[in-house]
């Protein structure tokens, strides 16, 4: 049997772990012995390995004993993983909203024979693979918006809000910069900022502002200068560049108040500052008391929901394509949607490198997945398979 190594055992470690056990030998690694045994306790047979994976030769050594490995660590972990996993030779699926480029690793990638998926969950991922599957559907591609959201069922005051994933990357989202592509130019806004509000299916009225989710969509689709720095030609690829791009978060409503008033009062600052003599980061002060209110507790119901959006023209006619996410927490596995969808990408892709289906060495973010000839309908279908639906909307005027 196949071999699979997952780095981190959080909630979307986990899921990733027991959505691949049913085929591979999985070993899951983490630092922590407590998320080790509780992914354990899901999925019997999962071996679990102790270690620092913050040590780029640690992960070296384990991806090294096996044949696919999928990446589900913190964003910080994220671009030394990936180094780590490309110097042993070994085909890689990740997850972590890493900061840094990704595709500066490419020819690192190509060198080795080493393909390597980034940013395969759902937001990137997901909502990256729908935008380049809209660019290889139309001539000329007009606009692509992008909203997505991860929030409680139930919701409880005063946050209204639980984090799905990292509540660290959560407030970088409310404190990065956005960036936006407008009339073929980058742009960009406050995080917080534009707010409107929109009716979705299912859940009633959202809240929708301004982050920066773009990420490698603007130098792709985009064909964006960013910072001064222009992506390879591998990841733009050769299709017309879409003058118009943006992505916005959605929460329930009340959520952008609260959170523009913490930052206005400076409490997502990293500068330290003295308190008694004690000098404190006020973003770690937060951390310890905001981030045990939005953790979910065990059972606590969460929903999931995006909204990916293209115009422009094919043979002549205007165009638009829409897809619409909206999925729950899995009462049968326990496990929250927001892992789900996150997770099942990135499993559904390690199957594909793993049997050799998907085989082009170099750094590979979704958005150029979207336009190989039928990974997006494989994608769509295997999570379908797993109770994940994403209902699409073709319109021709």
């Amino acid at each position: 049997m196949a071999t699979a190594l997952v780095l981190g055992a959080g909630m979307v470690g986990s899921v990733i772990a027991r959505d691949l056990a049913a085929e591979f030998t999985v070993t899951i690694a983490d630092r922590s012995a407590a998320a080790l045994a509780k992914a354990a306790a899901r999925c019997p047979g999962l071996r679990t390995v102790e270690a620092d994976l913050s040590d780029p030769a640690t992960i070296t050594a384990l991806a090294s004993q096996h044949d696919v490995v999928c990446g589900a660590l913190a964003s910080h972990l994220g671009f030394g993983a990936l180094k780590a996993v490309i110097a042993a030779g070994k085909p890689y699926c990740d997850i972590s909203f890493m900061p840094q480029d990704a595709w500066t690793v490419d020819e690192l990638a190509r060198a080795a024979g080493v393909t390597a998926v980034v940013d395969c969950g759902v937001a990137p991922g997901m909502s990256n693979l729908l935008s380049g599957w809209a660019t290889a559907r139309l001539d000329v591609t007009d606009t692509i918006t992008i909203m997505v959201g991860g929030i409680p069922v139930e919701r409880r005051w005063p946050w209204d809000y639980k984090a799905g994933f990292a509540p660290a990357d959560v407030i970088e989202e409310y404190t990065r910069p956005s960036r936006i592509v407008e009339n073929g130019k980058m742009v960009v806004r406050e995080a917080l900022s534009e707010l409107e509000r929109i009716d979705f299916d299912g859940v009633g009225t959202l809240e929708v502002f301004n982050t920066d989710g773009l990420r490698s969509l603007a130098y792709t689709l985009g064909g964006l200068e960013v910072d001064g720095v222009r992506a390879p030609a591998s990841f733009v690829g050769d299709r017309p560049p879409v003058p118009q791009m943006k992505e916005k978060t959605m929460r329930w409503p009340g959520h952008v108040e609260k959170m523009a008033m913490l930052r206005h009062l400076g409490l997502f600052g990293t500068e330290p500052i003295e308190v008694g003599g004690v000098m404190v980061k006020p973003r770690d002060l937060v951390a310890k008391l905001l981030f045990p209110q939005w953790t979910y507790e065990d059972g606590e119901q969460d929903l999931t929901v995006m909204r990916v959006e293209a115009t422009g023209t094919r043979d002549g006619k205007r165009v638009h394509l829409a897809w619409d996410l909206y999925d729950r927490y899995d009462t049968a596995t326990q496990a929250t949607s927001m892992s789900r969808t996150t997770a099942f990408p990135c499993a559904i892709v390690a199957r594909m490198l793993a049997s050799g289906a998907l085989h082009q060495p170099g750094v590979i973010v979704p958005e150029r997945l979207g336009q190989i000839a039928g990974i997006p309908e494989a994608l769509i279908d295997g999570l379908r398979a797993r109770g994940i639906h994403y209902s699409e909307r073709e319109t021709i005027t």
